[in-house]
């Protein structure tokens, strides 16, 4: 191996067990946050739907967007406790937005990591009703002291994700998906081009992906060329995910990726892969890895796991 070749698979193994470190952590904060005792305000806690909302989202994962949370929040020292309860308020949105794509209405999956989706492993009703209650209680975690002692940061988390996730950002984008697969009207898909499937990728997936790595610049309160750098960041990570997720809808082996795979193609839906083909695809790919890398430049050394996140969104293979 050359240095620079050293440095990528010692960055690669660092990356490797970070992440695995989040995923634990997330999983015992999850634990916590979905425990049986109603807090204040709370009358109770139905059983049944909190069984679901565990089912959901205590379904291990790799819990990529809050490994981005704690990772950019750590470059400016803020602490991991603050940083994990954001990434927990991204993961219920996350699970919440899985459960109801799930649906028949919507995606109709049957299967969610490689086990029965919500609505399988429930009913339909009852998916409907964990979805709702998980992305609730992303909003009573981000309220929560605990989460920053700054009322005005945890406002603007709250803005922030909410933003990310409604209207204009994951929402917003899954019924612009939606209609380039022609579910309403007369039917027939809609024509989206390069620039229209962009956006809409940018809103349906990159959004969450992009405020993962923002809300660590909200945390640790940073200034704009820090927040600049970061959001650019994200912005390339979101679009790079989407990107190897439809070449693994396209490619992957069902085994591997814990559902059914093309599916996009059956549903005519409209992605880059269609629009570029399978070797354009991997070049835009590999392009935005690139600006993901430069992005985070100014940061020096501290951003070596970040780089080999963006490495890792290209060369996933579940």
């Amino acid at each position: 191996m050359t240095e620079n070749a050293d440095g990528v698979a010692a960055a690669s193994a660092l990356f490797q067990e970070r992440l695995d470190k989040v995923a634990t952590d997330m999983e015992d904060l999850l634990d916590r946050v979905l425990a049986p005792g109603p807090v204040d305000g709370e009358r109770a806690r139905p059983v049944r739907l909190l069984d679901a909302m565990r089912y959901a989202s205590l379904a291990g994962g790799k819990r990529f967007r809050p490994f981005l949370v704690v990772e950019t929040a750590g470059l400016f020292a803020s602490p991991r406790g603050q940083a994990l309860m954001v990434a927990s308020a991204i993961e219920f949105v996350h699970c919440y937005s899985l459960v109801h794509d799930d649906l028949p209405a919507m995606d109709n999956d049957d299967l969610r990591r490689g086990r029965p989706t919500t609505h399988k492993a429930f009913d339909e009703a009852t998916a409907i009703l964990a979805g709702d209650g998980l992305l609730t209680l992303a909003f009573d975690v981000l309220s929560r002291s605990e989460t920053h002692p700054d009322p005005q940061v945890r406002v603007e988390l709250v803005t922030a994700l909410a933003r990310a996730s409604g209207l204009g950002g994951m929402v917003g984008g899954q019924i612009l998906d939606l209609a380039a697969e022609g579910r309403f009207a007369d039917g027939v898909p809609e024509r989206l081009g390069q620039e229209e499937i962009e956006t809409l990728e940018a809103m349906k997936t990159g959004a969450l992906l992009r405020f993962a790595c923002m809300s660590g610049a909200i945390l640790g309160q940073a200034d704009l060329r820090a927040r600049l750098a970061l959001d650019r960041y994200g912005a390339a990570i979101g679009k790079a995910f989407q990107v190897a997720d439809d070449l693994l809808d396209a490619e992957g082996d069902p085994a591997m990726v814990g559902k059914a795979t093309n599916k996009d193609a059956a549903a005519q839906k409209a992605t880059l892969v269609k629009i570029l083909g399978v070797d354009g695809a991997r070049q835009t790919l590999a392009a935005l890895v690139a600006d993901a890398e430069a992005a985070v430049a100014p940061f020096g050394a501290k951003a070596d796991v970040l780089r080999a996140a963006a490495r890792f969104v290209a060369e996933r293979r579940h």
